[in-house]
């Protein structure tokens, strides 16, 4: 069965050598290729075939956030995404890393038979980063990782009690302290990280050296 591959991406220049290396990478792999040009023709595309590989440069797309992505990524969550760039912020990375959306990230200036595993990967349906990035995220002091020194210590070791998987009233029992006081670590946390939900904390927690692996609840 032939999988559906969107290169999404409005310049001639980008599609035609996006398309030579898709026609590489999955010689021996049966496929189609459509063009987006914009995040509603990506929308439409994705309705009609919803499990479909989308390459994109995040940078050079409309979608209007990172939000707005991981909220397609969400809708669509049978497709899988090659982020195809050479211009992705930390922070951005940081977003993708810690989602539970199938993203694989490959730079532009990636050696050829990287990009040529991240998308065999992204066929496959598995995820793929590439080395300078997985580079970037596992150094502790990188500033993938930075945020975590705005939390307070308070804030870091509720922070690991929500990695053991500890309920607000857990907590607030071994502290000492009110279930409301708790909630409002545990809002404090998550917008110092950018997260939405314990499991995402959890990873970043676990990615930044605040807990060890062998700590990890999920």
């Amino acid at each position: 069965m032939k999988r559906n591959v969107i290169i999404f991406d409005k310049q001639d220049i980008t599609r035609l050598g996006v398309e030579a290396l898709v026609k590489i990478s999955l010689r021996h792999h049966q496929y189609q290729i459509s063009f987006a040009n914009d995040r509603s023709e990506l929308i439409a595309l994705l309705s009609n075939n919803p499990e479909s590989l989308v390459i994109l440069d995040y940078a050079l797309s409309d979608m209007n956030s990172v939000d707005g992505l991981l909220n397609i990524a969400a809708r669509f969550h049978k497709a899988n995404w090659v982020l195809f760039s050479e211009d992705l912020s930390t922070q951005f990375l940081k977003r993708i890393v810690i989602s539970h959306s199938p993203f694989s990230v490959v730079l532009k200036n990636s050696e050829i038979a990287e990009i040529k595993e991240a998308f065999i990967s992204a066929y496959n349906r598995t995820s793929f980063i590439c080395i300078q990035i997985r580079n970037l995220l596992e150094v502790g002091d990188s500033p993938v990782f930075g945020e975590s020194n705005l939390l307070t210590i308070t804030e870091k070791e509720i922070l690991k009690e929500i990695a053991w998987g500890k309920t607000a009233k857990e907590i607030a029992a071994a502290r000492n302290i009110s279930v409301y006081t708790v909630i409002t670590h545990r809002k404090n946390i998550y917008r110092k990280l950018e997260v939405n939900n314990s499991q995402e904390a959890s990873r970043y927690a676990l990615r930044a050296g605040i807990i060890d692996a062998s700590d990890y609840y999920i």
